[in-house]
């Protein structure tokens, strides 16, 4: 049964900072990458950042380079993702996902398998 439970969202001002956890179980961790999706009212649902939880190979949106960063636990089965610098446009729901390394994924929606429940996070200024 894999689940995937996304965390930490909330209301900050522009300039500030969150960290979002995504706790991953019923699947082997390392096998997959796991992702930040986000869709604000209106959009389409965009990757935000990906990482390899085997290699620890990472992708970022270009929006989010250097104000994003996405890391791994994998004795605890946790992707974190610290947002930092954070803008108006960054207001949404975001979402963890996780594909088997063996698609040899892509950070985009439409390859992710499997989906968590999104956090809100909304950002004023």
């Amino acid at each position: 049964d894999v689940q995937l439970q996304a965390s930490g969202g909330g209301l900050v001002q522009a300039g500030g900072s969150l960290r979002l956890s995504c706790a991953a179980s019923g699947f082997t961790f390392d096998d997959y990458a796991i992702g930040w999706f986000r869709q604000a009212p209106g959009k389409e649902r965009e990757g935000v950042s990906c990482i390899s939880s085997s290699d620890g190979s990472t992708y970022y949106a270009d929006s989010v380079k250097g104000r994003f960063t996405i890391s791994s636990d994998n004795a605890k089965n946790t992707v974190y993702l610290q947002m930092n610098s954070l803008k108006p446009e960054d207001m949404a729901v975001y979402y963890c996902a996780a594909v088997p390394l063996l698609l040899h994924p892509t950070c985009h929606p439409y390859g992710m398998d499997y989906w968590g429940k999104g956090t809100q996070v909304t950002v004023s200024s």
